[in-house]
């Protein structure tokens, strides 16, 4: 069972989270008290992962109320849907972080006094949490049916536990399958810049004694045309009617697996599916020259090179063989009234 990634610490009235730049070298919790350190972590990707982000979120909500010192309803209102406002812009594509903000939000501004609306907020934030973690095991169960009793499955990027408050998504749907005694292996891309395949799925794997091997990005393809890839198994950062959101190189496996027959799979929470959004509306988020120009602590690019540094990519949902939900497999065709199935919560 992975450790959580991030929790409320009742004691000292704060986040704690993993600090996920560090992996995995060194495994280091932070303590976090208010909103712009909870800002930077989102934005250095210390916290990373669209249902992660939807739980730091709503626990962004939960500190700005905590935090505010106005002294009236009205402008404790007007503190926390400034911090609402700031929060929401620090990662533009993950919708579950405006998800959690406004969840948590909505409390606040309904409850009567600024007492009141700190109580709530921090009930909605927990509560988030908790849904987080059932959601992402009703999600595994779901999708553990879908795996070969013995296969390799290519991931791409992280989706586990590092992903989530715990469990994960794609990981999780490994993870149970693991549990019901299937015997799986996964592959690894590396998925560069930043390595979050190399780093951190292949450290959650390791650490649940789950065999996982990691390979370049641009392996996959070779891999997949020897046979040595029975299935893709990935998560997202937004699901609209027509186009699955997540780490850039997703559309290339994507692509790669209809050219050979190979299924593709993308396990999201209901939280991450936005039918609301088109494609033109959808906001991807570019990242800083840094991060392709350096490798550690040397430089790879010669100076004054620029560079196209996009964090996601748009995977056309007539590319994925079924979408994994905690409600259940979805399949063609992803029309709004079979995407969204009439559900009590959990």
């Amino acid at each position: 069972m992975p450790d959580r990634t991030l929790w409320w610490d009742h004691p000292t009235t704060s986040l704690r989270f993993v600090n996920q730049t560090l992996l995995p070298a060194r495994y280091e919790i932070i303590r976090c008290g208010d909103v712009s350190r909870l800002e930077q972590a989102i934005r250095t990707l210390e916290i990373r992962g669209a249902p992660a982000l939807g739980v730091a979120g709503a626990y962004g909500i939960a500190l700005a109320a905590l935090n505010s010192t106005a002294p009236s309803h009205g402008q404790f209102i007007s503190d926390v849907e400034g911090s609402a406002f700031s929060l929401k812009r620090t990662r533009p594509t993950a919708v579950n972080l405006s998800w959690g903000v406004d969840r948590v939000l909505e409390r606040v501004r309904t409850s009567p006094t600024i007492s009141e609306g700190r109580v709530a907020a921090l009930e909605e934030a927990e509560r988030i949490a908790k849904e987080d973690i059932a959601i992402c095991h009703a999600l595994g169960e779901a999708g553990a049916a879908l795996l070969p009793q013995r296969c390799t499955v290519l991931t791409h990027c992280n989706a586990g536990a590092l992903a989530c408050t715990e469990w994960g998504t794609a990981l999780g749907v490994i993870r149970s399958a693991v549990e019901k005694g299937k015997d799986v292996q996964v592959i690894a891309s590396e998925t560069r810049p930043l390595f979050q395949g190399a780093r951190l799925t292949a450290w959650e794997l390791e650490r649940d004694g789950i065999g996982v091997t990691v390979i370049p990005d641009s392996a996959a393809a070779f891999l997949m045309q020897r046979g040595e890839i029975d299935l893709v198994m990935v998560g997202a950062d937004r699901v609209t009617r027509t186009i699955v959101y997540n780490k850039i190189g997703t559309y290339m496996h994507a692509v790669t697996a209809m050219q050979h027959h190979i299924p593709f799979y993308v396990a999201a929470p209901l939280s991450t599916f936005d039918l609301h959004s088109r494609s033109d509306e959808v906001v991807i988020e570019e990242r800083g020259r840094e991060e392709l120009a350096w490798c550690g602590d040397r430089e790879i690019l010669p100076h004054g090179v620029p560079v196209r540094s996009y964090a996601f990519d748009a995977t056309p949902l007539t590319f994925v063989t079924a979408l994994i939900t905690e409600r259940g497999v979805l399949y063609p065709p992803f029309t709004f009234e079979n995407m969204l199935p009439p559900q009590p919560p959990l």
